[in-house]
């Protein structure tokens, strides 16, 4: 079964390489608040070919957010968590495979940025299901440096350090965690989720149901609907 799995997600990244540089998918993460539009970085081909591949799925659908950390992140895709009980410990469910770890030094924890949980695991594997959006802070130039000397082998470029002090996130993350898409609009949804009222494990006292969808479109159009500028 995991050679299966294999072998269908190294034919989509095949797929994703060698599809028309034209175009794009535009994700769709919908929750109760408002939908967030993202799209996957090419950089990082195996999670963006198993996020698409689940999404297609459907997997998603129904699943909850579910721990959310206000100034930090916030986390679904449990497959447990789509009929949990109130109050239910959520965080362990997988899809019984891992990602091979995507870690760049240029894709770092801004806000908005699509990440993929994971274990305790050496080589850093993700997660084959679980992943975050960074809602992160602003930091200042003192807080900045704190959180980069927990990071003393990664070098933060000027422009990285700039991202940080003000549009925000989560350094103390970067090279630790595989960081494979962008949330660029409507980042106001992912405060609103995460500050809901939570538990002592941060799971929300009532229920955040998520829906995610794909749509391969023309680069342009995302551009001009969404401002989202790709690489050339």
């Amino acid at each position: 079964m995991k050679k299966l799995i294999l072998f269908s997600l190294l034919i989509s990244v095949n797929q994703i390489l060698t599809a028309q540089s034209k175009k794009d998918y535009l994700v769709t993460i919908s929750t109760p608040w408002g939908d967030m539009h993202a799209v996957l970085f090419d950089k990082t081909p195996k999670h963006k070919a198993n996020f698409l591949k689940l999404v297609d799925e459907k997997f998603f659908d129904g699943l909850l957010f579910h721990r959310v950390i206000n100034t930090f992140m916030i986390q679904g895709g449990d497959p447990n968590s789509r009929k949990a009980k109130p109050g239910e410990m959520l965080g362990n469910g997988d899809v019984g495979y891992k990602v091979d770890a995507e870690i760049l030094p240029e894709i770092f924890h801004k806000k908005g940025v699509i990440a993929a949980a994971r274990d305790d695991n050496p080589e850093k594997a993700s997660s084959g299901c679980q992943f975050y959006v960074v809602q992160g802070q602003i930091w200042n130039e003192m807080t900045l440096k704190d959180q980069m000397a927990r990071s003393p082998k990664r070098i933060y470029t000027p422009e990285q350090q700039q991202v940080y002090k003000t549009i925000g996130g989560t350094p103390h993350l970067d090279g630790n965690y595989t960081v494979f898409g962008q949330v660029f609009d409507n980042l106001w949804v992912i405060d609103s989720v995460a500050t809901q009222k939570r538990d002592k494990a941060n799971r929300p006292l009532v229920d955040i149901a998520m829906k995610i969808t794909c749509k391969k479109m023309r680069k342009k159009k995302i551009t001009r609907l969404y401002g989202w500028k790709f690489e050339e």
